[in-house]
């Protein structure tokens, strides 16, 4: 008797396991419960080959990925905000829907655009397709996330630019991934809840409603061993002794006081392509003497003449106080 209850067992446990192992391969789906959420649970970004995230950037991106927010990314022009929702989605092979934000973007041309000026137009030509409005309806960048067959990566990029109800007027969309037409009387709602990168260069303050629907992160400036790893990626046959002065220079011009804009990552990258391009060598960065003096090519680090002046003041100040 005892065995036939423990041969129960072993069958009951055995199918559970079947079971289980079908519903991880996607064969069996569980009503009410969309693959989305599991296949979240399981996709991690660790960074790629041409991009260094730090652990704490990876924890914030799988953090969203977890939660289903929108990550709101802040930090200087040249961090690498935009590039990394690029890379993210190159890394788990979804596609990307890019929305670059202007000043005068509005939300709703996220969501679509009604083009009356041309149905007007074709009204008055005669134009037979003048009864169909859905031809006249210009699908803007979150429909088509929306619409997409799979899991998706959105990017609203540098969201700062626009006026202060920008972000307001997209809570409801962010929130439940849906929208209604009313041209068509349509509601769209997201086939898969796409994966939310934005950004902001912290120029300006985003609304309290907003920022609560949001997972933040806040690029730092990268250290010098993280610009080493940075660098490394872009230039990889870099002589050691020109990155070591180069690096060198760059920090020192980012640490001068009173600068009206500092260089960044993006800069710097373009600087070392223009020293490899003219062959100049790692003694040519300072003076003599092994003092700071005006790097070579600064145009690609100095970009306002108030910087050029005030760091060839201090250089000059330098050499007079010796």
């Amino acid at each position: 008797m005892d065995r036939l209850i423990l041969l129960r067992e072993l069958v009951v446990i055995e199918s559970c396991r079947r079971a289980y192992g079908a519903l991880l391969t996607d064969k069996i789906r569980l009503p009410h419960t969309p693959v989305l959420a599991m296949q979240e649970s399981v996709m991690r970004f660790t960074g790629s080959e041409n991009y260094v995230a730090t652990r704490d950037l990876t924890l914030a991106v799988n953090a969203a990925i977890t939660l289903q927010r929108p990550l709101l990314i802040k930090g200087e022009p040249g961090t690498g905000k935009t590039m990394l929702a690029e890379e993210v989605a190159a890394a788990l092979a979804w596609p990307l829907f890019e929305w670059h934000v202007k000043s005068t973007t509005k939300a709703q041309q996220g969501l679509y655009e009604y083009d009356a000026v041309s149905r007007l137009r074709d009204s008055q030509l005669g134009e037979a397709k003048v009864a169909d409005i859905g031809s006249y309806i210009v699908k803007g960048v979150l429909w088509q996330a929306f619409e997409c067959a799979s899991q998706s990566v959105v990017l609203i990029d540098e969201i700062d630019k626009a006026d202060i109800e920008f972000p307001n007027d997209l809570l409801r969309e962010l929130d439940r991934m849906e929208f209604f037409v009313y041209e068509t009387r349509q509601n769209i709602r997201a086939r898969h809840r796409p994966l939310v990168f934005i950004t902001s260069n912290n120029e300006k303050e985003l609304p309290d409603a907003f920022l609560r629907r949001c997972f933040f992160h806040y690029i730092k400036f990268p250290d010098k061993e993280t610009m080493t790893r940075i660098v490394d990626v872009h230039f990889p046959g870099l002589k050691p002794a020109l990155l070591r002065e180069a690096l060198e220079v760059f920090f020192e011009l980012r640490d001068v006081p009173g600068l009206k804009k500092k260089p960044s990552t993006s800069e710097l990258l373009d600087w070392l392509k223009l020293l490899l391009a003219e062959d100049i060598p790692p003694e040519a960065l300072r003076s003599k003497d092994h003092k700071l003096a005006i790097p070579p090519m600064h145009g690609a680090l100095l970009k306002n003449e108030q910087d050029v002046h005030l760091f060839e003041r201090l250089i000059f100040m330098a050499r007079q106080n010796r």
